[in-house]
């Protein structure tokens, strides 16, 4: 009985699927080629108007459509998806690469929203509030309290552009409670999280994802190091990055390729071929180059490094990425929700399949990948990592790489453990150091502000002892103190609590600066890339493997 009703199901929900489909979209690829070829779904027409006209009670057919369609596309694979309308919204501020607001960074400590950094420019910035100011109203309403969640803060300042939100503020050494009316404005969203100068002559940029303004981002930031800062080699740092649009992904990998290099093709059963190829107008042709990945780096992340490694360009250093390569297509509804539909592969130079296997309909492996990784010990040796002989690739210089899942590094760099112990998970899982930094850079910060390098600053705080006191506020919220597991965490645990202090003070560079003054993969990629040309000596590459 219950693998009829399952069965049931299913088609219900291929006859909701095919009558949205029908009605509603008109399939394009992103170039603007015509999908053709839709069938009709007549008789599931009729299927449905028997459920709506005949079944035993009334059916919601929206309700029924909103939980079945996510269903159905589970059949599929990973990464066909249904989104909400209300999900959109926000799905359409990362790609977009804006949205709406007022202009702050938060966050939320014993029920108040504290206010992290205004950005510059922004509604905020202009009324004059301050970091460091709590937000204990809006629109003449208490806004504190048990109930203040990041969603409800998000859902309450932002709004449609040119609309006021007035907000009440307590700052600290102000007499009274302060108030500020502010006009929503366009607030942009940076895909670049950190740009700073390592050593004499490396620009270091970590990119966080692909929106439709990381190639203008990405333009500015490299012209003014080269300028500004005399930089003259670049670390591409994409770990982590999940990717997102494919079209600035493209954009930035041009900036680095000789004309006429393969960059990708996509195909699929309904998607012709298509080639990528890099017009030689890049302004980093002869820029020595190296790209950091590691187990989250995903989709367009792991097109530009493997598209990097398959021209020779650069290395590639850390750890096996993520391995997704399935080119998904946004279908909008009338409603404002839609699909995103798996119509291609995407397939790096040398013509690998970056996609990492999966069984239609059975996912649970796939999405406990990386558990499994780590437990055989992929994170700790290249040596345990898997790879098969009937997947080998060669780059374009004639070296081995290896498809099967991923892009895999030419340089491996385990991950670091180093300081980890019981004292340091208790404290970072219950996010003490974080909620310590803020608090710490709140009642400091007339005497922080006056220290303009993140040198400066980390100095300072070790002075004041800072992590001292820290060991003390985690005994005030219940955590044994251990002695020997403190001493073996300190320095990990300082490490952040520095750079947390940082980022409310100096902002995101400064984080990044303290938090990676120890980190292997760029220690390993600042050490490779003072000797490396514009292109890989394809010898010591194999090598590498």
């Amino acid at each position: 009985m219950k693998n009829r009703y399952q069965l049931f199901l299913i088609i219900l929900v291929c006859v909701l699927i095919g009558i949205t489909i029908g009605n509603f979209v008109s399939l394009r690829q992103q170039d603007n080629k015509g999908l053709t070829g839709l069938v009709s779904f007549n008789k599931l027409d009729a299927l449905l108007n028997l459920v709506s006209s005949k079944y035993v009670e009334d059916v919601d057919e929206k309700k029924l459509i909103e939980g079945l369609i996510p269903q159905v596309l589970l059949e599929l694979d990973p990464h066909s998806i249904y989104i909400t309308a209300e999900e959109m919204e926000r799905a359409n501020e990362d790609i977009e690469g804006s949205f709406s607001g007022v202009g702050i960074q938060f966050n939320i400590r014993e029920d108040t929203i504290r206010v992290v950094a205004v950005i510059t420019g922004g509604p905020a910035e202009q009324a004059g509030l301050r970091a460091g100011d709590m937000i204990v109203s809006i629109n003449d309403s208490s806004f504190v309290g048990s109930t203040i969640t990041n969603e409800r803060v998000m859902k309450t300042l932002r709004g449609e552009k040119n609309t006021d939100v007035k907000v009440g503020v307590r700052r600290r050494n102000a007499g009274r409670e302060l108030s500020f009316n502010l006009t929503r404005d366009d607030i942009p969203v940076n895909s670049i999280d950190a740009s700073y100068k390592i050593g004499e002559n490396i620009a270091y940029i970590k990119l966080g994802k692909f929106t439709r303004t990381s190639y203008n981002e990405f333009l500015s930031v490299i012209s003014k190091m080269k300028a500004q800062d005399n930089c003259d080699r670049v670390i591409l740092d994409l770990r982590g990055n999940p990717g997102g649009l494919m079209g600035p992904a493209l954009a930035i990998l041009n900036e680095f390729l000789p004309r006429n290099s393969l960059m990708l093709y996509v195909e699929g059963k309904a998607y012709k071929r298509e080639e990528s190829y890099s017009d030689g107008r890049g302004s980093c042709q002869n820029t020595p180059l190296i790209v950091l990945m590691d187990e989250w780096a995903a989709s367009s992340s792991e097109i530009v490094a493997g598209a990097i490694q398959d021209n020779d360009r650069g290395y590639i250093v850390g750890r096996r990425s993520y391995g997704k390569g399935l080119v998904q297509q946004q279908i909008p509804f009338k409603d404002g929700s839609a699909i995103r539909l798996t119509v291609a592969h995407y397939y790096v130079p040398s013509g690998r399949n970056i996609q990492k296997p999966f069984e239609k309909g059975d996912f649970e492996d796939y999405e406990m990948d990386l558990v499994n990784r780590y437990m055989r010990g992929e994170f700790d040796s290249r040596d345990s990592i898997q790879l098969s002989d009937s997947l080998i690739y060669k780059t374009k210089g004639g070296r081995l790489v290896y498809g099967g899942g991923g892009i895999m590094p030419d340089f491996f760099v385990p991950i670091d453990t180093t300081g980890s112990s019981e004292w340091y998970n208790t404290v970072f899982n219950q996010m003490l150091p974080y909620n310590f930094a803020a608090s710490y850079a709140d009642h400091h910060r007339e005497q922080l502000l006056d220290l303009k390098t993140p040198a400066a600053l980390k100095a300072y705080l070790q002075e004041q002892r800072v992590f001292e006191s820290f060991v003390d506020y985690t005994v005030a919220q219940g955590i044994p103190k251990n002695p020997k597991q403190i001493s073996l965490s300190k320095e990990l645990a300082a490490t952040q609590i520095f750079a947390y202090i940082a980022r409310n003070i100096l902002g995101e560079d400064a984080f990044w600066m303290l938090l990676q003054e120890k980190d292997a993969t760029l220690t390993k990629a600042i050490s490779l890339i003072q000797n490396l040309t514009a292109s890989v000596p394809v010898d010591q590459a194999q090598q590498a493997q």
